[in-house]
């Protein structure tokens, strides 16, 4: 499994929640993100949409810096990605 794949690659456990940060630009989804992560249990799924290229590197650096787990980057068919992040704590 890489770290860019598409939607229908992989099995991952599904999302607890899906943020919808299509058209925004960073560092909105990360804000929203950082807003939104407390409202999945610990090792939950969130999942961005973005469609922004900073977001593909900087949802990443996000998870490091606070340290969350970057599970993976799904291509998504119309453009963009669906990050999935693991909330740690």
């Amino acid at each position: 499994m890489t770290s860019r794949q598409t939607a229908a690659e992989g099995s991952t456990q599904p999302p607890a929640l899906t943020i919808d940060a299509l058209g925004k630009k960073c560092p909105i989804p990360i804000i929203m993100l950082a807003e939104q992560i407390n409202q999945v249990p610990r090792n939950g799924i969130v999942s961005v949409l973005a469609d922004d290229p900073a977001a593909f590197t900087d949802i990443p650096a996000w998870c490091r810096l606070k340290s969350h787990h970057h599970v993976a980057s799904y291509e998504l068919p119309g453009g963009g990605w669906a990050i999935h992040v693991r909330r740690n704590y």
